[in-house]
């Protein structure tokens, strides 16, 4: 989202952070894991490890950056649009699938493992994708799980950093780690949930966007000077 101000929530303690980014690297190895049928999933283990070096390494520097992120990205916020309800549920639910279905391709069944080469093109996928992700919410302190106008907490245009080239850095670059990711556990039929999920979030782009001119003061103007969604000359 492209909206910043002034009114930003208390955010949990390091303690906390650690322990929700540690509960949540459980759930992940035991949807993955799970799956797969077995522990012993060499592709899997590099994966969760990779995810969560990332995942420690973007929570330290938001930590500095932009600390009431975890705050604000924790629940469903008051206010949220109601069609970014059913939206948002469709995207976890893609998301979780990705893990699932690759999961089941490498490990389990074996439909169609890829080289090795195109599991390190997973990875120059996913790993850019996963920072700059990281990025867009280190400039953004209103940047959410979901949709809504931000009453509560004051709104104002931000265009610094990545919101300086795009309108939806978040979204253009976690489109990279999407498809990244099932080629990064070894999996070409893990593309078909990260395809949908693909979707959906232009779905959510066009919705998104529409709603902030509509309803954020100042966007339509910040809209006409940065022209482009996603990527430069292309969206």
């Amino acid at each position: 989202m492209a909206e910043i101000g002034p009114g930003a929530p208390p955010h949990p303690s390091v303690g906390a952070v650690v322990a929700l980014v540690a509960v949540t690297l459980a759930i992940l190895g035991a949807l993955m894991f799970a799956a797969a049928g077995t522990i012993a999933w060499p592709r899997g283990r590099l994966f969760l490890a990779v995810y969560g070096a990332l995942t420690a390494a973007a929570c330290a520097w938001l930590w500095r950056t932009n600390p009431e992120i975890f705050a604000a990205r924790s629940r469903i916020q008051k206010g949220t649009k109601p069609w970014d309800r059913a939206l948002t549920a469709a995207i976890v639910a893609s998301w979780v699938a990705i893990l699932i279905v690759s999961a089941l391709d490498d490990a389990r069944f074996g439909w169609a493992r890829p080289p090795d080469w195109v599991v390190a093109l997973g990875y120059a996928l996913f790993a850019p994708g996963f920072l700059g992700f990281a990025w867009a919410q280190s400039v953004n302190p209103h940047f959410e799980a979901t949709v809504r106008i931000q009453t509560d907490r004051g709104h104002s245009v931000v265009s610094t950093g990545p919101y300086a080239i795009v309108r939806h850095p978040g979204y253009a670059f976690a489109i990279p780690m999407v498809l990244g990711m099932p080629l990064a556990m070894g999996s070409l039929w893990g593309l078909v949930p990260a395809g949908m999920l693909v979707g959906l979030i232009a779905v959510r782009t066009f919705a998104e966007d529409a709603t902030l001119k509509a309803e954020l003061p100042g966007y339509a103007d910040y809209a006409a000077r940065v022209r482009w969604r996603w990527l430069p000359g292309v969206f």
